[in-house]
């Protein structure tokens, strides 16, 4: 059992070290007696963290050019002659192709970046121009000689 004179004492912090980083506040721990360490802080900067310099140093030295193709603009008016020479809007092209309108508009404005050569077979076909290769916007002919 516990006396009166005994004093419990609950929640109470346990000491920790301070922290001081002036040269005054480190000597004068030197002189009291006290403990004094010093520890090097890492970084640890989410953007920073596992970056090699090597690989650093290859990405700058990179010189490869990310171009995006585009559809030329001779295949675009030729895609939009041919379809209004059809009677068709962008959509119903789109249905017979299986695709949005929207791609079939990005087509016909040249502004669709890495045509799809699927696509574009799906139009020459629906269209009956051609749309691939040499002679952009000429029929297509049925017959194929060898």
């Amino acid at each position: 059992m516990s006396s009166w004179d005994d004093v419990t004492v609950i929640r109470k912090r346990p000491e920790t070290s301070k922290a001081l980083k002036s040269e005054s506040a480190v000597n004068a721990a030197r002189r009291g007696g006290g403990s004094v360490t010093s520890e090097k802080k890492s970084t640890t900067n989410a953007q920073r963290a596992g970056i090699d310099a090597g690989k650093a140093a290859k990405i700058d030295n990179e010189t490869e050019d990310f171009t995006v193709e585009r559809l030329g603009l001779s295949v675009a008016k030729a895609i939009q002659q041919a379809r209004q020479a059809k009677g068709l809007t962008q959509k119903d092209l789109a249905t017979k192709i299986n695709e949005k309108a929207t791609v079939v508009n990005e087509y016909e404005t040249g502004k669709a970046a890495n045509p799809n050569q699927q696509v574009l077979a799906k139009m020459e076909r629906v269209l009956g121009v051609k749309l691939r290769g040499k002679d952009i916007g000429a029929p297509l002919s049925s017959i194929k000689k060898k």
